[in-house]
């Protein structure tokens, strides 16, 4: 998650970050995903930090957005690809 803090952070700054209001709701570490958390009107600014991710603990790497949903009930109900 510091890594994702990070990128938000440089991209838009506290005040931008606490409009997205990011919240790390599962990690699934062997399978290398995450379900997180954001304000609706912030869905934008998450995707496009998200995209700027290069290097995770040194480790180059890349974050790719596989599903939104409204609520998370619905997210979890669906399967992931």
């Amino acid at each position: 998650m510091d890594t994702v803090w990070g990128s938000m952070m440089k991209l838009y700054g506290e005040h931008g970050v606490s409009q997205i209001n990011l919240k790390l709701i599962r990690f699934i570490a062997e399978e290398n995903y995450a379900i997180v958390r954001v304000n609706h009107s912030g869905i934008d600014m998450a995707r496009a930090s998200l995209a700027l991710i290069t290097k995770i603990a040194g480790r180059p790497a890349s974050v790719h957005v596989l599903k939104v949903s409204g609520t998370l009930k619905s997210l979890r109900d669906k399967s992931r690809p």
